[in-house]
């Protein structure tokens, strides 16, 4: 994005592109499945007049570099991706940011809230509950609209081949499929993630979805069993037409790990940062104020 200058960072074995941005108190904005943190373009700026406002793709995504994950997604549980994460914001000058995290990229947010909370702020999350609730909740009703958290998930090579096989058909049938309107992103746009989404990229979000299964839903079942909860505010939104999210089940689930939680739906399918990006920086410009 032409506004923001990048810096390339190393932590441990990653390396993460990071743009910012504007002047102010930070907030890190992160993007989700299968996307890349172009996702921000419209929101970003709007941000920047009373921020500053960092941005980088998640871990091995994108202009992000990783090794591969192990055999349950090792490397990419979001532990691990919010902890590297905690060190970039401190190696740009920020230990104490709000967090933005739309889709996957809010899964790393809300678990950096939870493991972070000296640096953690404020929290806000986009289409997501906590991995063991969503787990819980998809029931048949919903199963056919969460197909990727069982089929990326299984055994390595298998999703990479298959989706790999047709790579840029997935995309393209994905961000239609979930938007609200089959052309809701624009054509550029659409064009960028094609191109990033490379066999190593692929290879990442395998991982990340292999991680959910066996680490992540581990993590948040230990931590709702402890009852450990996100200590700063709390600002949750979804799309109003993503059907699958069509009542107010992600506050009731956020209000269980939570003590200040608000939000509500945005006029958007699945990629609200896209498809809400004014509705969108309205309310987060109060909330992160």
């Amino acid at each position: 994005m032409e506004e923001f200058d990048y810096t390339t960072i190393g932590v441990g074995e990653s390396t993460y592109v990071v743009g910012v941005a504007g002047e102010g108190p930070a907030v890190l904005l992160l993007h989700g499945f299968p996307q890349t943190h172009y996702c921000w373009r419209d929101v970003a700026p709007q941000l920047s007049r009373d921020h500053t406002v960092v941005v980088c793709d998640l871990k091995g995504v994108g202009e992000s570099r990783a090794p591969a994950g192990g055999p349950i997604g090792d490397g990419y549980s979001k532990r691990e991706i919010a902890a590297e994460l905690v060190q970039v914001m401190a190696h740009v000058g920020h230990d104490r940011f709000a967090v933005v995290g739309h889709d996957r990229g809010g899964r790393v947010a809300y678990r950096m809230a939870l493991d972070h909370p000296e640096q953690v702020d404020r929290l806000c999350v986009l289409h997501i509950i906590p991995t063991v609730d969503q787990f819980e909740a998809m029931a048949a009703d919903a199963s056919l609209d969460y197909y990727p958290w069982f089929f990326l998930a299984q055994p390595a090579p298998f999703a990479e081949r298959v989706v790999g096989a047709s790579a840029e058909y997935f995309l393209r049938h994905t961000l239609a499929s979930w938007a609200a309107t089959p052309d809701a992103i624009e054509p550029a746009a659409v064009d960028r993630y094609v191109r990033a989404f490379t066999p190593e990229a692929i290879s990442a979000w395998c991982s990340d979805y292999r991680a959910a299964f066996h680490v992540d839903r581990r993590l948040d079942a230990d931590d709702r069993t402890a009852g450990r909860k996100v200590r700063c505010p709390v600002l949750v939104h979804w799309g109003a037409e993503e059907a699958a999210m069509a009542d107010d089940g992600l506050l009731v689930s956020w209000r269980r790990w939570a003590d200040e939680v608000e939000g509500g739906t945005l006029p958007s399918g699945h990629f609200i940062p896209e498809e809400a990006a004014g509705e969108l920086a309205a309310s987060l410009r109060p909330f992160l104020a």
